[in-house]
């Protein structure tokens, strides 16, 4: 995805932001944003005016019991320069597969809800059990966006959908790695579930549902979490252009792995590639 040859200044996303319009963090998952790290952000994505960020909640609001207020403070912390700047588009909650609909999550998250009801919230739910009407209402009367997921179809998963229950569509899209999702093969590389490239014909499946958000949304997102070896790059540039109907501009180091954005690259590359003919 990033050149090999650097300069001195280079940074990962300041590099993306010349490519995409959003960017989800995920280090928020993990513990709470250092406000001086958002800060920087901030300029680094400047040179891109439409540039949003997503972000994911503290796991220990999603996954574990007995958050508290300090930990609440630290995440709204690391969160507010995102917030001051108006690059704080959305917030996902995402919840473990384990989370399955009950009235003990139903009231977890409906905590959750009121406790971050400022930030314009995102719900990612993984169990096909919340699959039901009072669920969608309960997010639209909370303001709060549905996450529409792709993810291996494995025992009572969560389908592809297109609700939209806020001003705000989400889609993610995770690959179909059935032979890894669940995995308890401690020798497994933890990227090895996130190693799939969507095919052209997986990806036009989703043409229609993104649509349909988009017309209903005033903001629609779509996540790539197949991140391994930059194929969430290669698929989000696939769907731009399956979107847009028009060539998009296409990193020099995807095309040298990837020749197939060859045919959807708006101009030719800086330096000739290995394969200049896009297979067939």
């Amino acid at each position: 995805m990033y050149p090999a040859r650097r300069a001195r200044d280079f940074h990962e996303l300041a590099y993306l932001a010349d490519y995409f319009d959003a960017v989800e963090i995920n280090t928020s998952f993990y513990q709470p944003l250092r406000p001086a790290l958002a800060e920087q952000w901030l300029e680094l994505v400047a040179g891109n005016p439409l540039f949003q960020f997503t972000a994911k909640l503290w796991q220990k609001f999603t996954h574990e019991p007995g958050a508290t207020h300090d930990d609440e403070r630290a995440v709204r912390e690391g969160f507010a320069p995102l917030v001051s700047a108006g690059k704080l588009a959305a917030l996902l909650l995402q919840f473990p597969y384990s989370f399955h609909h009950t009235p003990e999550n139903v009231a977890v998250l409906k905590s959750l809800l009121h406790r971050f009801a400022d930030y314009p919230l995102a719900i990612e739910v993984r169990p096909s059990s919340w699959n039901q009407d009072d669920f969608f209402a309960l997010l639209k009367e909370h303001r709060a966006g549905f996450c529409n997921l792709d993810q291996p179809l494995v025992g009572r998963a969560m389908a592809p959908s297109e609700h939209i229950t806020s001003e705000i569509g989400y889609v993610r899209m995770h690959g179909r790695r059935y032979d890894t999702w669940f995995s308890d093969d401690p020798t497994l590389p933890r990227h090895e579930r996130y190693n799939y490239l969507y095919n052209p014909g997986e990806l036009a499946g989703w043409v229609p549902r993104i649509r349909k958000l988009a017309h209903q949304a005033r903001t629609t997102f779509v996540i790539a979490n197949n991140h391994f070896q930059g194929k969430s790059a290669v698929n989000a540039l696939q769907l731009m252009n399956l979107l847009t109907e028009a060539k998009v501009r296409v990193p020099d180091p995807l095309r040298q792995h990837y020749p197939q954005l060859e045919a959807i690259a708006d101009a030719p590359a800086e330096e000739p590639t290995l394969f200049p003919n896009p297979p067939l």
